[in-house]
């Protein structure tokens, strides 16, 4: 059976005001630079806009709510005259307000769901990178400290899970309430921390790819939260970014991935099965040209071919639904992407030291590609060229519709791949029927269910080889064994150690290849320059 996921494309914060709600986009923050960006074009009509995005293969539209809502009937209106699903976000909300009492969260009011309800044309409701705004709860709000979802109190990292999921639950009650249960709530997610909890609490895993992520460990992630949970997987190929190059770029960062590497991104997202893939966003793929009309850029170009010519002449054999771990990593979801600080939002908890043990598993996983101290750029040691274009002593006019030289700024440092064989990443109550059968399982983080615990020693004692963080072990489990089924139980006190490498040795994979299992199919992922920046893909 083939599978085919539905394309969409975000809403204008640069180069256009918005095409129905041009007053507001003058009035309030469309982007979390923390300051206005006049419009870089001049205004477009909703009909010129819509048919853009038509030519283009759109079948679906992200827009982000303002707070005044005005643009809503004749944008409902719009998607529904012209076939457009439309995905609804919060992140104007976010940064602008008005804010859930006590938050930083925006929630789309109820007088906006009832006639998107209505219309026929909702696809999805997207909360705008929410684990960023739990953890970093000052980003937008910075007088008090109020986090996405809310203040919470916990003393262990694995009570302040529980608590952080049930509270996520509540808080999109009344949405579950309204809709019945039948759309999508998505968690767009920069970071790739919380997307288990954020599942668990009925989110619909959504991962950013380019932007700052290593993609082996943000799509593991993410693939696992969906089999685990039972949800479905949406991919956002995020144009925002640390690099900079001779590209149409609109204010540093923007875009900030190469037209190469946003082609192979959209590939690379497409093979891992979603139901749905957008980009963030338009401003990147569209131009106007002298004669006042869009025209596709350099990115639109990429994005037009992929959609019309790429997806047509590679279609899915499989989907998300049937990803397979030949490599499981059981982790506490401990909101840990490298801050080691501020577990779930919470400023008086500290992070357990233990908590860093996940990013041991990945850089074991992935033959060292992945750092030692975090699972993303934003850790130490990274240095964003966006910076120093931003921060450049000459007055720059944007947009640059040629870019920078290449390298002027800095050496790129965000290439996609990592090589990885078929790993996943689920959480500390991840059941035999989530793990599968994978040949080597690696438990990390503070803490770990009984349950899931069980399961592992059932894996290893049918041939799966474990290596388990010996504090997340009870007395009589902290000595190693060999199964009578084959499978070795190796207790560590590091990831890292001349054991743990030589136990998993046989089980990673060619250090040239990053390779991802669905069902009876297999995506083969491999460098296709010295850097990594732009991949081959192939279906086995």
């Amino acid at each position: 059976m083939i599978r085919q996921p539905r394309f969409g494309i975000q809403g204008p914060v640069l180069a256009w005001n918005d095409p129905w709600n041009a007053e507001a986009s003058m009035t309030v923050m469309r982007t979390g630079t923390g300051r206005m960006i006049p419009a870089q074009e001049p205004d477009i009509a909703p009909g010129a806009y819509t048919s853009a995005l038509k030519e283009l293969g759109a079948e679906f539209y992200v827009h982000h709510l303002f707070p005044d809502m005005r643009e809503l009937p004749e944008l409902i209106e719009d998607c529904r005259r012209t076939g457009l699903g439309l995905v609804i976000g919060n992140e104007y909300g976010n940064i602008n307000g008005p804010w859930a009492d006590e938050t930083n969260r925006y929630d789309i009011p109820r007088e906006a769901l009832e006639p998107l309800l209505r219309s026929g044309v909702l696809e999805a409701l997207l909360y705008d990178e929410p684990e960023h705004l739990q953890i970093n709860a000052s980003q937008y709000r910075k007088r008090d400290w109020l986090p996405h979802w809310g203040r919470l109190q916990a003393t262990t990292l694995r009570e302040a899970n529980e608590r952080f999921t049930d509270q996520v639950s509540k808080c999109l009650a009344s949405l579950r309430k309204a809709n019945a249960g039948e759309l999508p709530v998505l968690a767009e997610q920069v970071f790739p921390t919380l997307f288990h909890s954020h599942a668990r609490a009925g989110m619909t895993p959504t991962p950013k790819i380019m932007k700052e992520s290593f993609h082996a460990l943000q799509l593991g992630t993410a693939l696992g939260a969906a089999k685990q949970y039972h949800k479905g997987l949406w991919v956002c190929a995020d144009l925002w970014g640390p690099d900079t190059g001779p590209w149409l770029t609109r204010v540093p960062g923007f875009p900030g991935h190469s037209p190469a590497e946003f082609a192979s991104a959209l590939r690379l997202g497409y093979h891992m099965g979603p139901s749905h893939l957008f980009t963030e966003n338009v401003d990147g793929l569209l131009r106007m040209n002298e004669a006042g009309k869009p025209e596709a850029t350099e990115f639109g170009e990429e994005w037009r071919q992929f959609v019309k010519d790429y997806v047509p002449a590679n279609p899915l054999p499989y989907d998300h639904r049937q990803a397979r771990a030949d490599i499981a990593i059981v982790h506490s979801d401990d909101s840990n992407y490298g801050q080691n600080e501020r577990p779930y939002g919470i400023r008086e908890l500290p992070m357990a030291e233990s908590s860093q043990s996940v990013f041991h598993a990945w850089h074991l996983a992935t033959h060292g590609a992945i750092p030692l101290h975090g699972s993303c750029l934003h850790i130490p040691g990274f240095h964003f060229p966006r910076h120093a274009l931003q921060f450049a002593p000459d007055f720059i006019r944007y947009p640059l519709r040629e870019g920078v030289p290449d390298r002027a700024y800095g050496k790129p440092i965000h290439p996609l791949f990592q090589p990885a064989n078929s790993v996943l990443a689920f959480d500390a109550y991840a059941d035999e029927e989530a793990l599968g059968s994978p040949s080597l399982l690696i438990l990390t983080g503070s803490y770990i269910s009984e349950e899931t615990l069980s399961a592992c020693v059932k894996l290893a004692a049918l041939g799966t080889d474990v290596i388990a963080c010996e504090w997340l072990l009870p007395r009589e489990l902290r000595h190693p064994r060999r199964f009578a089924g084959g499978g070795v139980w190796l207790p560590t006190d590091h990831l890292l150690n001349d054991a743990a490498r030589e136990l998993a040795a046989p089980h990673l994979g060619s250090p040239g290849l990053w390779r991802q299992r669905f069902g009876d199919h297999a995506v083969r992922i491999s460098p296709a320059d010295d850097e990594g920046f732009s991949l081959h893909l192939e279906v086995e």
